[in-house]
């Protein structure tokens, strides 16, 4: 896990100014992977208490706009956060609790799916999500 030190370094290097909040949502989202926005706002307060449900706000949309966070929406589910970037990985979800698992890229690089046609696109990225039951749902509704 990163350190304070680290997510500072990280901002800097993305042009963003370091700022209390910032490093709050970037050290939750790392404990939380696929947080949705309550959890990464209850993960800052534990935190960092005096930080505004609105900076959090305006703290993801930051990170996520300079990459250094990634935001997924399965159907049907609120927007959830990641800091696993840039290495083009898939999610399993499951149907049942919601639960997201991330797994590798299908072919290993990026873009790891070619459109069968392009229509002139300039393909940077390919998003895949994987659609069952976790091992605990698949139990619980396979149970006698």
């Amino acid at each position: 896990m990163r350190t304070e030190t680290d997510h500072e370094h990280q901002l800097r290097e993305s042009g963003l100014r370091v700022t209390r909040p910032r490093v709050a949502v970037l050290q939750a989202v790392e404990a939380h992977p696929h947080a949705n926005t309550d959890t990464v706002l209850g993960a800052v307060h534990a935190i960092r208490p005096e930080v505004s449900r609105q900076a959090v706000y305006d703290a993801l949309r930051a990170l996520t706009q300079a990459g250094l966070l990634r935001s997924i929406q399965p159907a049907g589910s609120l927007a959830r956060y990641e800091s696993r970037v840039g290495d083009n990985h898939h999610h399993l979800v499951c149907r049942q609790c919601g639960a997201v698992v991330d797994v590798e890229c299908a072919e290993g690089k990026a873009p790891c799916l070619h459109a069968p046609e392009g229509h002139g696109f300039d393909i940077d990225e390919a998003e895949v999500i994987y659609w069952g039951l976790c091992p605990a749902c698949s139990a619980t509704t396979n149970a006698p």
